[in-house]
């Protein structure tokens, strides 16, 4: 949708979906039970997910995350 990156997960995470009104750029939401999404652009949705993450400094992730497939990991602080 030119507005996040997603991958589908090998299996089912717990979940609790809400619609979120207003996606931002850095969110990290769960839709349905197995697909993470990170969000590089701000929009209105009125799809439900289940918000797992952000990413707190989001300047510049639509230039990492936009064309191409990029790899993205996650870690604990």
């Amino acid at each position: 949708n030119g507005n996040e990156k997603y991958v589908r997960l090998p299996r089912s995470l717990p979940n609790k979906p809400v619609p979120p009104g207003t996606i931002r750029t850095g969110d990290i939401l769960l839709y349905g039970n197995n697909s993470v999404v990170v969000f590089y652009e701000t929009f209105q949705s009125s799809y439900s997910y289940t918000r797992i993450g952000r990413v707190v400094e989001s300047d510049g992730l639509a230039k990492a995350l936009g064309p191409g497939n990029p790899r993205v990991a996650f870690t604990a602080p």
